[in-house]
């Protein structure tokens, strides 16, 4: 069931004739390197400006954009998919549309052929998504963008149904929703609140907090500590990350919690202050701070490497995960770095670029033996959420 609307259809339209009278392509699928051998690789990414979705591969042909299809219902306003996170099984993905009168949704599609096979209303600008590994529950984060500086929440919904079984308040705009591999714990972070938070799966219930903060790290079983609007107001909320923080700052505004391969620590990215946080998660305290590259927003993780993105440099950072340091920071084709994605062989990193303007979206392939990029291809504009499909 692949869903479109007349305006939608029109506004696509006008996109596309400005697009030409500028001298851009707004659709041009572009392929630099392939790889000499192997398989392919598909992976699904959403592009928030256009309201669409793609399905692209990379092989020994190099990469292309294999289709793309609509997604929302508001025939005049955008939808805004942000999110998209796989199930274990792949047999489904699921989007989150962020934009709503006033909350969104989450969106089930079958990976047979791209059908919407259910649909939950869930909080205020829901954004990143993740499922646990038997696929039984997705945990949504309600970012909250467009309301007031206030706590927001965590979507817990049980996926075989498309039902919200639980709504967590956390904190102020949470971002970076991840479980763990083990199943038994979800991460995610505060951006106005410079915290992690941690729920307990089996309960859904908060069961820590940590204050990120440098100077002032700190966890908290139960209760986190008091809200403070004033520590709010000196984030970027409007930018989302792309504004630089005016002068030296102990501010994290932190944007992604990513566990660990083995799930003994949590690393953080810190947007505001540049830095990655690693968290030992069993006895909750702070192991290390290294630097990241400029505005770090998202993270993805193997045995030896974090791959970061860069929102404010137009780059990737690939990190050593033992020592913390930057073995390659490798310049993307656009602006706006937003998500990334590994292959589950650990040789890819594929990395989604908003573009700006009426440029393009842009997924990037970074080999990580060779630590560069091997093949890039446009996509719809402001391309965010992205997650590996399999290999074929």
């Amino acid at each position: 069931m692949r869903r479109t609307t007349p305006g939608k259809r029109a506004w696509t339209a006008t996109i596309l004739g400005i697009a030409i009278a500028s001298g851009l392509t707004y659709f041009r699928p572009a392929t630099t390197f392939a790889q000499a051998s192997g398989p392919e690789y598909l992976l699904y990414v959403a592009s928030e400006a256009a309201d669409t979705i793609g399905l692209v591969r990379f092989g020994p042909d190099g990469g292309r954009l294999d289709h793309e299809l609509p997604t929302g219902i508001m025939p005049t306003e955008i939808d805004g998919p942000h999110g998209l996170t796989m199930a274990p099984d792949r047999r489904y993905y699921y989007v989150s549309l962020a934009h709503g009168q006033p909350f969104g949704t989450v969106w089930k599609y079958s990976t047979k052929d791209d059908s919407v096979v259910g649909r939950v209303t869930l909080g205020m600008f829901p954004a990143t998504l993740h499922t646990t590994p038997d696929g039984e529950f997705l945990y949504a984060v309600n970012f909250n963008l467009h309301g007031d500086l206030v706590p927001s929440s965590v979507s817990i919904v049980a996926t075989g149904e498309m039902v919200e079984v639980a709504r967590v308040p956390t904190c102020t705009m949470p971002h970076g929703s991840r479980v763990n591999p083990q199943g038994t714990k979800h991460y995610s972070a505060c951006m106005m609140d410079d915290m992690l938070v941690e729920i307990d799966t089996t309960t859904f219930k908060v069961s820590r907090y940590f204050v990120l903060t440098r100077g002032s790290e700190k966890g908290y079983a139960g209760s986190p500590p008091a809200h403070s609007p004033a520590a709010a107001a000196t984030h970027d909320a409007v930018g989302h990350g792309l504004e630089a923080p005016k002068g030296p700052t102990t501010t994290c505004s932190p944007t992604w919690a990513q566990p660990s391969v083995d799930g003994k620590s949590v690393f953080v990215a810190c947007n505001g202050s540049s830095e990655i946080v690693e968290i030992d998660t069993a006895a909750w305290s702070l192991t290390r701070r290294f630097q990241a590259g400029p505005g770090v927003y998202n993270l993805a993780v193997t045995r030896d490497y974090l791959v970061a993105t860069n929102k404010r440099d137009q780059s990737v950072s690939v990190i050593g995960v033992r020592d913390g340091r930057e073995v390659a920071r490798i310049p993307t084709r656009r602006r706006v770095v937003h998500g990334v994605v590994i292959s589950p062989d650990g040789r890819y990193a594929f990395v989604s670029v908003e573009g700006v303007g009426m440029e393009p979206g842009t997924v990037e392939m970074i080999d990580l033996r060779a630590l560069k990029t091997v093949a890039t291809v446009d996509v719809a504009p402001q391309a965010g959420g992205i997650d590996f499909y399999k290999t074929d």
